[in-house]
């Protein structure tokens, strides 16, 4: 016999009641459902043999109220938000059959799931399609190379390797002795997500653009799928006789003792090479890498790019190109620092141009000399898996 819940005032209450104060009453619905505050220390149980929703609407609940929502029927149950409520867990709002969960108010608009059970994949199309095995596991794995839609017809988990366009090198302002400073590598971002059954717009971000005479180049653009920030651009390199751009991942410096950019976020990307500090011949300084920080140039050579990072763990070896390199530094009289991982080369050639970064891998771009231009950062990508 469970115990009536909740207690009423001036309630008389038998021994065997007493007894099953730890049992609590069963709500069982056969179709979608609005919880109400009657449902407050309750197990609510849907049996449904389609798929359902159980709805926590606003101003309902308070602070501390507490609802046990588990799944009997075959059909799965959302545990959905009504207008102005948020509902964050770190599993999933989708029960499958058998499955259940608490669900704590932690104010009247503002809840917490706490899933008994482990949230599974969900399936997606998208981009160029490949099937791959990752440590003896099947995935499906999309590939965006350009702007297009994941399309997610079923809610579950995904994994997701998102790279930031590399930021363009900065310009001289027309002097032979102004070696520019290479752009930053994309960042990237390795993690696992949970989406919901729709269409998702995914963003593959361009590359920054060369900085004007005497200009910083511009930052990379970002990665992101839908509304959801990911893998952050990389930053301008810095002008002739001016200091790069801070950023998540940076670029480098200008030349006459200017300054790297340095990493704002804590944990996430690597400074910039500063211009060597010797005078008006040093070189610039090399661009940040996705997985490494850039040289300082030297009064003969242009900073070395910071290094990127290899998808190849996460695409099973199937993807095995090396992105997010940073831009080499220029040095117009001398050696430029020479790009990797995607980054483009600083000139070694008085009014000499730097080399652009290779699409698709998130470069930075190569410091330019004097009259010669800086050059562009390259696009990113975006890798989606998930388990078959």
């Amino acid at each position: 016999m469970a115990t009536p819940f909740p207690f009423q005032a001036a309630a008389t209450l038998l021994a065997s009641q007493l007894n099953a104060i730890t049992t609590l009453p069963v709500s069982t619905k056969t179709a979608s459902y609005s919880a109400l505050i009657g449902d407050v220390g309750s197990r609510l149980v849907m049996n449904v043999a389609t798929a359902n929703t159980v709805t926590i609407n606003n101003s309902i609940f308070a602070e501390g109220d507490t609802i046990f929502i588990a799944n009997k029927g075959a059909g799965t149950t959302t545990v959905t938000a009504g207008a102005g409520v948020t509902i964050n867990t770190s599993s999933s709002l989708a029960l499958a059959q058998h499955g259940g969960g608490t669900l704590v108010a932690l104010s009247a608009s503002v809840f917490t799931f706490f899933s008994q059970q482990s949230a599974s994949y969900g399936v997606a199309t998208g981009g160029t399609s490949s099937s791959i095995t990752v440590s003896g596991v099947s995935y499906t794995m999309l590939e965006f190379l350009s702007d297009a839609n994941l399309v997610v017809s079923k809610a579950g988990l995904f994994d997701i390797f998102a790279l930031g366009a590399g930021g363009g090198s900065g310009g001289a302002a027309g002097s032979t002795n102004q070696n520019c400073g290479g752009g930053g590598g994309g960042n990237v971002l390795q993690t696992t997500i949970y989406l919901d059954a729709a269409t998702y717009a995914v963003d593959i971000g361009a590359g920054g653009a060369a900085g004007g005479a005497g200009l910083q180049g511009l930052d990379g653009f970002v990665t992101s799928i839908g509304t959801i920030y990911f893998a952050a651009g990389g930053s301008g390199g810095g002008a002739g006789n001016g200091n790069g751009n801070g950023g998540v991942i940076c670029g480098g410096g200008g030349n006459n003792n200017k300054s790297g950019g340095t990493t704002t976020a804590p944990n996430i990307g690597f400074s910039a090479g500063n211009g060597a500090a010797d005078g008006p011949t040093g070189g610039g300084g090399g661009g940040a890498g996705a997985a490494g920080a850039g040289a300082v140039g030297t009064t003969s050579v242009g900073g070395a790019p910071g290094v990127g990072i290899s998808p190849s763990t996460f695409s099973g070896a199937t993807k095995t190109t090396t992105v997010g390199g940073g831009g080499g530094g220029a040095r117009g009289s001398g050696s430029g620092g020479t790009g990797v991982d995607g980054g483009g080369s600083g000139t070694s050639s008085l009014n000499g141009t730097g080399t652009a970064g290779t699409t698709n891998r998130g470069g930075g771009g190569g410091g330019g000399n004097g009259t010669g231009a800086g050059a562009a950062g390259s696009s990113g990508l975006c890798y989606i898996r998930f388990k078959v």
